[in-house]
């Protein structure tokens, strides 16, 4: 696995399957910040959600985030975080966070401009707790929340005020994305 573009580019990253994690293929990866940059979405401020090797929010500051916040609740996978974040050389523009997505409303405060969520595909939780941080000061009137899902799962319509504005699947992942007023 490697950052696909900007300043670490092809910078390698540790991959997580020998811990049980599914991380974000190339492709997918690539696809979402396609998306991302044909919406001109900004991607100052991120917040990535159930960050496992923290592929995606690398990703975003590789290609000129100012900062992200990494949420994972493993321990193991912060450190992985931790280190692919010095392989990456984004150590400086990034904290990991050890706790769950679901007790991240009693951590954070700040508003972010992009919001990355790739919960296992099996949680049953993840749209509630995405629901409540939709509906929270976290999301300003730009956010942007990329979804990563299983096809088998169809996302809700809404996300507190922010409309399911486009779905695109690659194998057996789905990104859906939303964004205040269906812009």
């Amino acid at each position: 696995m490697r950052v696909i573009a900007g300043t670490a580019r092809g910078r390698r990253l540790k991959g997580g399957s020998e811990r049980g994690l599914r991380a974000t293929s190339d492709l997918v990866r690539g696809a979402i910040f396609d998306i991302l940059h044909s919406i001109a979405a900004d991607l100052s401020r991120v917040l990535d959600l159930y960050a496992g090797t923290g592929a995606l929010g690398i990703e975003a500051l590789s290609r000129g985030a100012a900062w992200c916040d990494f949420v994972e609740k493993e321990s193991r996978s912060c450190r992985l975080i931790q280190d692919n974040l010095e392989a990456s050389g984004l150590t400086e523009k990034a904290a990991v966070l050890r706790l769950p997505a679901e007790r991240v409303l009693t951590k954070l405060s700040s508003q972010y401009s992009l919001i990355l969520a790739d919960p296992p595909y099996q949680d049953e939780k993840a749209d509630k707790v995405l629901e409540s941080i939709a509906a929270s000061p976290l999301v300003g009137p730009a956010t942007v929340i990329v979804f990563e899902h299983s096809k088998r799962k169809t996302p809700p319509g809404m996300l507190g005020n922010l409309s399911l504005t486009t779905s695109r699947r690659h194998g057996d992942t789905v990104i859906s994305i939303y964004r205040s007023g269906g812009s």
